[in-house]
């Protein structure tokens, strides 16, 4: 455990992974067997040259281990400065917001106010401004539920609708965190008072998708499906698949989800979708493709880090160290603690502290933001 114990600080998945198959008496060459993952890339991912960039190879390591995928990328991560540590401290106040009852004399707000106060954090939510949106989110679901409490009449179908939002903004926040059995209870209390609420599922399949859980996430999918779904779902539903290695069904929801886009913002967050889809399956090249017939200009600050993100990746298993770490400088830029707090982001920032040359001295000071040093 001591091994273990001293990656407490957040380090590459790579590191846990070698203690992780030490304590369960594995040698590589086992894990190689049970996980289908080549003995090679085992080796590198452990000593720090490779990285974890799918999600269906991180589940598989996971589920070997026996371990939950957090107990491998280190979710969630110690505070690095003052803003990550406002960000974390997020989880604890949203907690006790789940178990505090309201008082009768606590004050009431306007469904006007609240509609506000909600788009706002929306606004922070998309531009992936992690911090202000942790600011806002305790006093906000807190507002929410003494505005359903109150709400009768006409009103009170609009209370619910934000009080979900509220509650599904709340869960993605936890969800990136690592707080996920948190985000999973804000979902369960975003269900009150609704039947089978579209944005709570969507919100529900991204989780059991970073769970690495791709069944479940694709059996939450059709009762969204079901319930009318967009284009978010078959396009979520298409990196369910891909972390199962089904290519095919992966490539017919895409097909399905670009049917159903409907303005540029949507177009641009669809084709980086492709581009997260083919990193799954392992294409680089065709995810460097998706990346450069992107609208970068389209797309929000977090979307476009996440698919910045996909860009480094791809660029580095290309051999294009320096080029992946320019993009990953790109994507700090966009949204830096959306960034900083992605453990598929901050392994591939940790190895490239070992393959980079010209842009050796940005990596070693993103590394240092994320905490990895």
């Amino acid at each position: 455990m001591r091994e273990l114990d001293e990656m407490a600080a957040g380090g590459p998945i790579g590191a846990r992974l070698a203690a992780w198959r030490r304590r369960r008496e594995l040698s590589r060459d086992d894990l190689a067997s049970l996980t289908g993952l080549e003995l090679d890339y085992l080796a590198g991912l452990e000593s720090g040259w490779e990285w974890v960039d799918r999600r269906g190879r991180l589940a598989a390591l996971a589920t070997v281990l026996r371990l939950d995928v957090a107990d491998l990328t280190g979710q969630p991560y110690p505070p690095c400065g003052e803003e990550q540590a406002a960000v974390r401290a997020v989880a604890y106040r949203l907690r006790r917001s789940l178990v505090r009852r309201q008082p009768d004399t606590a004050p009431g707000v306007l469904l006007e106010e609240l509609a506000e106060w909600t788009r706002a954090a929306a606004r922070a939510d998309a531009v992936g401004d992690e911090y202000h949106l942790a600011l806002a989110l305790p006093e906000l679901v807190e507002a929410a539920d003494r505005a359903l409490a109150a709400a009768t009449g006409p009103g009170r179908e609009e209370a619910v609708r934000l009080r979900m939002d509220a509650h599904v903004l709340a869960a993605g926040l936890l969800r990136r965190l690592g707080y996920r059995d948190l985000a999973w209870m804000l979902l369960h209390r975003a269900r009150s008072g609704t039947r089978e609420p579209v944005p709570v599922l969507v919100e529900e399949v991204r989780l059991l998708i970073d769970l690495g859980l791709p069944e479940y996430a694709l059996a939450r999918a059709e009762r969204a499906e079901d319930a009318g779904a967009g284009w978010e779902v078959p396009a979520l539903a298409a990196v369910a698949h891909a972390m199962a290695g089904h290519r095919l069904k992966a490539e017919q929801l895409l097909v399905t989800a670009a049917e159903r886009v409907g303005h540029t913002h949507e177009s641009a967050v669809m084709i980086a979708a492709r581009a997260a889809v083919a990193t799954e399956l392992g294409d680089a090249t065709e995810a460097a493709d998706h990346v450069r017939a992107a609208d970068h200009a389209a797309l929000d600050g977090a979307h476009r880090s996440g698919l910045l993100v996909v860009a480094a990746s791809a660029e580095a298993r290309q051999g294009r160290a320096d080029e992946a770490a320019a993009r990953l400088v790109e994507a700090d830029a966009a949204a830096p603690l959306r960034l900083r707090l992605d453990p598929f982001a901050r392994d591939l920032v940790a190895a490239l502290t070992k393959r980079t040359t010209i842009q050796c001295a940005a990596v070693q000071a993103l590394a240092e933001r994320a905490g990895l040093r």
